[in-house]
């Protein structure tokens, strides 16, 4: 599959919408400057010192993961809610580009700042000893299913690359379409988080630092390991839930929902 890239405008074009309720995923080309990716890797760094001098262990019950960098010293490969932890990088979420993302998903779609895992970063890199090289299949909507009422509510998360992303980094595997399987096809599909074998459907999104995409909750993803290694295999992806239900807001002491303890187990 040729995945086209667009530019996001006041609305999505009849083109663009017919290729994201088809597919259930889009890519938009240059939504953020080179100097807004510098300041929020900035806050990040900020926030993962503060984290790694504290030992935490958890953000709003979501366990946070270390790595061991390049160097041999510990870093978070994992953020989640990141920006609640962080001044900065709240007032940019709060801006006119994501009330936009809003009108654009329509209905009744929020950001959920402090609901789901919040603002997710990811840190992949390949290398000996590295905890945090790929992610298994998975769909994102069956964690509604862990909230009060149990019921599936419609879901998109909104990836923000703050690096290349070419295919020899591994990267965002999708199947499209599969966001119109039916709660069965969620489920029993693929062994979540476990079955992380390349399917014969998939497609790889490739990216350039800056670029936007859009997947549907219910799809099928995982996250491919790299070809090569070291810092050229670096490759950070922040994901924003954008939730249309009931407000379900986490605080520090929240508990650890079960599919968190699943995905720590499949590694």
């Amino acid at each position: 599959m040729n995945i086209p890239t667009y530019s996001l405008g006041p609305a999505l074009t009849d083109e663009q919408r017919t290729f994201l309720d088809t597919s259930g995923f889009i890519v938009f080309k240059k939504f953020i400057s080179d100097d807004e990716i510098a300041m929020i890797l900035g806050e990040l760094a900020e926030v993962e010192k503060s984290w790694v001098a504290q030992k935490k262990e958890k953000a709003f019950g979501i366990p946070i993961r270390y790595s061991t960098g390049l160097n041999g010293e510990k870093y978070v490969s994992r953020f989640a809610f990141a920006s609640c932890y962080s001044k900065a990088i709240h007032d940019f979420l709060m801006g006119e580009r994501f009330k936009h993302i809003q009108a654009v998903l329509g209905g009744e779609f929020r950001l959920g700042e402090r609901e789901k895992d919040g603002m997710v970063v990811n840190n992949y890199v390949n290398r000996e000893g590295s905890k945090w090289k790929q992610l298994g299949w998975h769909t994102d909507g069956l964690r509604d299913f862990f909230l009060p009422g149990a019921r599936q509510r419609p879901l998109w998360q909104i990836g923000i690359y703050l690096d290349d992303s070419p295919i020899t980094k591994g990267g965002l595997r999708l199947i499209p379409g599969t966001h119109k399987q039916g709660l069965f096809g969620q489920v029993f599909r693929k062994a979540s988080f476990l079955d992380n074998r390349p399917d014969k459907d998939e497609v790889c999104v490739t990216a350039e630092k800056g670029d936007l995409t859009f997947h549907d909750g219910r799809l099928w993803h995982r996250v491919a390991r790299a070809t090569v290694t070291g810092e050229a295999s670096r490759r950070r992806v922040i994901y924003l839930p954008f939730i249309d239900g009931p407000l379900h807001e986490k605080t520090e002491n929240s508990p650890t929902p079960l599919y968190q303890r699943l995905n720590f187990l499949a590694g």
